[in-house]
């Protein structure tokens, strides 16, 4: 058992949000779904907690009305290539809204930082020019462009 697991809430939309988070990641599986039953006090058949994994990092999603998602709290995806940073950022954002500096809100309204792992190595260089580079490139940017990272980072 993971000792922290996220927790998000969603007022609606549960099991359709739980079949496309799982669909997104190859490393993924719906662990259990409890619904409501007579007692409520959600409607009897909704989803009421549905744990899932992604990637082994595992999820419990809570059903019914309460409380609306906040980009406070977000899922940041490490990505190898723009292959990976492409497919998961068009995904994603698809029914929701593209953001600045790999940052969106998918269409349940769940933030997401979509992020190459050769963002961190830049950003982690000595030379605080490369990385003073690195941030303003990055800043102009929605979706993250490895090759124009590079470009910043090599003072090109």
């Amino acid at each position: 058992m993971q000792k922290i697991v996220t927790n998000l809430w969603f007022d609606g939309r549960v099991e359709e949000a739980v079949d496309f988070y799982t669909s997104l990641f190859a490393n993924s599986r719906v662990k259990t779904i409890q619904r409501y039953g007579d007692a409520g006090p959600g409607r009897k058949g909704d989803i009421m907690t549905a744990a899932f994994e992604l990637e082994g990092q595992e999820f419990i999603i809570n059903g019914g009305p309460g409380f609306p998602h906040s980009p406070a709290m977000s899922l940041l995806i490490n990505c190898e290539d723009q292959g990976e940073v492409d497919e998961f950022w068009e995904r994603l954002s698809e029914g929701g809204e593209k953001g600045e500096c790999g940052w969106l809100t998918d269409r349940y309204g769940v933030s997401w930082q979509v992020v190459p792992t050769a963002l961190e190595r830049m950003l982690q260089d000595e030379d605080e020019a490369k990385t003073q580079r690195v941030i303003k490139a990055m800043l102009a940017m929605k979706k993250l462009d490895i090759a124009a990272l590079e470009r910043a980072y090599n003072d090109e």
